[in-house]
């Protein structure tokens, strides 16, 4: 037989179809071993057929790899073709997205060990009385049964190999699967639909097109009707993904997932260690487990027979790859969706302003909840106006109003959470004298410092550098920390009210598997009074404690150069919010900001989203920007300067020419650098387009790929979540 192999390697030289001969029994899906290039390489059989065009006598032999299942589904291969064809990138490159990178690289494998189980009764056995290790061995097997070699082996050495030997015990391998969050598990609630959870189950189920908008405010049940729906899926034998935008929210997603369905529910997301994500994969890919819940990546779940697609906060700018392939998560749910008959599920108070349009529109379906369960209202959210602050000498972080709300809330004995979108103790060291800023070697931004390792950090590379005692430009000791982090909020919080137990949750605080999991178990059990944090405390997080959330600096992502500013500063604000009074006392948040008669402020408060809906998108159609117009950002960055500028002016002047050609479906074009000149070492220069008419994408995808090479990257991002 021949088959049809991908080679795994992601270069467009070696992206096609090379024919190999394989044993009869080879099957579509699976993962070979390749003779290429005088090398043995990883490669997937995309096709098996009889004959090939080549003569047998040219045609080398693929080794099989030993997995009991093809490691690609029918459904995963039509897939890659699909975003192969969409984003044209190497095809080696979008298989790897189906796999664990451990497994490509045969670094991991499933965790087998012997165990070890008596076939002949005991009474039966003849053993010497001087071979006591034997004799302890038998007894222990007798009494236990089957149990690990390792553990006899410990306590009673060669017993087992010499019961084996004379055939008294029979040694066995099996898999031992490395379980993920052992701690996390979740209480079997008994929960009965309100009217409108009920309405929703049943629009879903009912309605014909396959994206269905759940449009709920903050605390209005949906994570009830995704569990519903899921579990429908599985009374029908059929499988489901549950997508969520942070890993800091899988835990908790997990736990209620494991109280519902117990071991039906597999974790997938980068912070599981190599051997905890392959099993987790394998028992999706065997059917042990038909719920994948994770962040972006899990969408790539190894699951046949779709019933549901979820993505909770369906707006969140995560479900936007910055590697390559850069997908975006809702156009690969659309695909699975629409090849598996299934639904695909979008969940948010705060939905995108693109999904509302065409929810708005009957292109999808929008199911509305407007109250919170058990009629709890929203919290009451308070603008403290920081230029009266200032004016009244205060230059704190906090305002008099929060002060007061804290003091009042720890009084009561009830929690607090601080939001801050910064990290760090301070975002960037000054000289006073000479004006020098602290920078990154390998990227162009400035460092940021960090009190608690007493270092300046790069939070676009992770690089560490130690702190300055004087100016390295003028030898100036007048040092200066402008921009406010979590660390200082922490501290000067500490000082200000000493007893109160207070805890951080930002990247620094949650390195490790179970970090965001710890942190947030603490404050549910009421071990801390105040959470400060930056967005990962925002989303989804239920405290029925908290009766108080401060934002500290509502105009961060407000005046930002992007035309999302002031649709992410109300997602944000509202997703904040509404961690605030869930249970039964009325919640309150105090919102800072210098800017207090900002529109958008306005509308948030008032959790008025259809009145910002309306504001947006007439400025949106006015300005001509997405979703009436497609942003594309042509991403060009190699190490070598001099060649990255060579690529640019290569891609620049083959784009030039289809704009010229086709001046009518473009609003905008220009070349230029990136914001952020250089990350990691990299030079970053890009290619700016405004397009009315998208029938010219598939065309900059084509010049795009023709112009990559091995020094420089050129890559194509259709609105960009991130223009930096």
């Amino acid at each position: 037989m021949i088959a049809e192999v991908i080679v795994d390697i992601a270069a467009g030289e070696t992206d096609r179809i090379y024919d190999y001969l394989c044993d009869d029994d080879t099957a579509v899906g699976s993962r070979v071993r390749a003779p290429f290039g005088g090398k043995i390489v990883p490669g997937f059989v995309m096709r098996v057929k009889e004959n090939s065009e080549l003569p047998k006598e040219r045609l080398k032999k693929v080794l099989p790899c030993t997995d009991e299942l093809p490691a690609l589904t029918e459904e995963c291969l039509v897939l890659a073709n699909k975003m192969t064809a969409r984003y044209r990138v190497p095809k080696a490159l979008v298989l790897r997205l189906f796999l664990p990178t451990e497994m490509r690289t045969g670094k991991v494998r499933e965790l087998l060990r012997n165990y070890a189980e008596a076939i002949v009764p005991i009474s039966e056995m003849k053993i010497a009385k001087t071979a006591k290790n034997q004799l302890g061995a038998a007894e222990y097997l007798a009494e236990n049964g089957k149990t690990d070699c390792a553990y006899l082996n410990n306590v009673y050495p060669g017993g087992v190999a010499g019961l084996e030997k004379k055939g008294y015990v029979k040694i066995t391998k099996e898999q031992i699967l490395r379980d993920p969050y052992k701690t996390v598990t979740g209480e079997k609630v008994e929960r009965t639909l309100t009217p409108d959870q009920k309405r929703a189950v049943e629009t879903i189920g009912t309605d014909e097109r396959t994206v269905q908008l759940l449009h709920g405010v903050t605390g209005s049940g949906k994570t009830e009707i995704y569990l519903t729906l899921i579990a429908k899926c599985l009374q029908e034998g059929k499988s489901s993904i549950f997508l969520v935008p942070e890993i800091s929210l899988t835990p908790q997603m997990l736990a209620q997932l494991r109280a519902r369905f117990g071991k039906n529910a597999a974790i997938l997301h980068s912070g599981l260690s190599a051997g905890e994500r392959f099993d987790e994969w394998w028992r999706l890919r065997t059917g042990e487990a038909k719920i994948a819940i994770g962040a972006r990546s899990a969408i790539f779940a190894p699951l046949e027979n779709l019933g549901v697609i979820i993505l909770d906060e369906e707006h969140d700018s995560s479900y936007s790859s910055e590697t390559a392939p850069r997908y975006n998560t809702f156009d690969v749910a659309h695909m699975r969706a629409k090849t598996n008959g299934c639904k695909l599920v979008l969940g948010s108070a705060t939905p995108s302003v693109d999904t509302y349009k065409r929810a708005t529109e009957g292109e999808f379906s929008l199911i509305r909840l407007e109250k919170r369960i058990n009629q709890r209202p929203l919290p009451e959210i308070v603008i403290a106006d920081m230029r009266r602050e200032v004016r009244r000498g205060n230059n704190s972080a906090f305002s008099s109003a929060l002060k007061e709300e804290l003091e009042k809330c720890l009084t009561a004995d009830k929690q607090a959470i601080l939001f801050l979108n910064r990290r760090g103790y301070s975002q960037t060291v000054i000289c006073k004298e000479c004006g020098y800023v602290a920078k990154c070697e390998a990227c162009d931004v400035s460092l940021t410092y960090h009190r608690d390792e007493d270092c300046l950090k790069c939070h676009y590379c992770g690089a560490k550098y130690g702190m300055l005692s004087a100016c390295p430009e003028c030898g100036s000791i007048k040092l200066s920390y402008a921009g406010t982090g979590t660390q200082r909020i922490v501290s000067d919080l500490q000082k200000l009210y000493p007893r109160a137990r207070i805890l951080r949750m930002d990247n620094d605080t949650t390195s490790g598997k179970e970090g965001h999991y710890k942190i947030l178990k603490t404050f549910a059990e009421k071990k801390a009074d105040i959470l400060v944090g930056t967005q990962m405390i925002a989303k989804g997080h239920d405290f029925p404690s908290v009766t108080l959330v401060g934002i500290l600096d509502a105009d961060m992502s407000l005046h930002f150069s992007d035309y999302r500013s002031g649709e992410r500063t109300f997602q944000l604000i509202t997703q904040v919010a509404g961690r605030s009074g869930r249970a039964g006392e009325a919640g309150k948040v105090v919102l800072q900001t210098f800017d207090p008669e900002n529109d958008v402020l306005r509308y948030a408060i008032e959790y008025d989203y259809e009145g910002f809906y309306r504001n947006e998108i007439s400025l949106r159609a006015a300005m001509a920007f997405p979703p009436f117009s497609k942003i594309v950002r042509v991403l060009v960055t190699g190490e070598d300067d001099k060649k990255t500028l060579e690529a640019l002016r290569e891609v620049y002047f083959a784009l030039e020419k289809l704009y010229t050609d086709n001046a009518e479906k473009f609003l905008f074009f220009n070349k230029m650098r990136a914001p952020i000149k250089r990350i990691q070492n990299k030079f970053r220069y890009q290619v700016l387009m405004r397009l009315s008419d998208t029938s010219v994408l598939p065309e900059i995808y084509n010049v795009c790929a023709e112009a990559r090479t091995r020094d420089v990257l050129v890559a194509v991002e259709e609105n960009p979540a991130n223009l930096s």
